[in-house]
């Protein structure tokens, strides 16, 4: 018998790892308590790390969605690749990124992934996978996980350039 009800684990599902970095956080605040010149220190250390963790989580929390796309994200090798189902899909070279937008085709959500040779790819937030766009993207220099999560979040606009690579 479960001591939490199936439904409240499920709405508790994607907070599981700021949860996690909460406690992290708990605990370095626990060794802080100890005092002295050693674990005051490496008390705030672990609480750095956790806050650092726990708003790196949130953020990447906001691209996740529920699977309502067809088709299938991955990412290896530094090469994002989508499969898809009824449209065409494709692979860039996270190196050969030049730009990422974020579009609303039908009132649904795309990333547009665009090469440094022209080559567009599309990909829906909704499809599976896509989550692991929040890791690809972090790796590109200067881009901002905050800027690309609120502009997820933003319903009015069509299309916003989230990221460009300046020459």
């Amino acid at each position: 018998m479960p001591v939490i009800r199936p439904e409240l684990a499920e709405r508790l599902r994607p907070w599981r790892e700021v949860a996690a970095a909460a406690l992290v956080a708990a605990f370095g605040a626990w060794v802080f308590s100890w005092g002295g010149l050693v674990y005051q220190p490496l008390g705030l250390a672990v609480i750095a790390v956790a806050l650092v963790w726990g708003t790196d989580a949130r953020r990447r929390m906001r691209f996740r969605r529920d699977i309502a796309a067809p088709g299938v994200v991955e990412l290896i090798e530094g090469a994002v690749r989508y499969y898809g189902a009824e449209t065409l899909g494709g692979e860039i070279a996270l190196r050969d990124l030049v730009e990422v937008r974020l579009l609303r085709l039908k009132g649904h959500p795309h990333w547009r992934l665009r090469s440094s040779d022209g080559q567009a790819l599309l990909i829906p937030v909704e499809a599976a996978g896509a989550a692991t766009l929040a890791h690809a993207f972090a790796a590109l220099p200067g881009f901002d996980l905050a800027e690309a999560a609120n502009a997820l979040d933003a319903e009015g606009e069509t299309f916003r350039t989230v990221w460009r690579r300046s020459e």
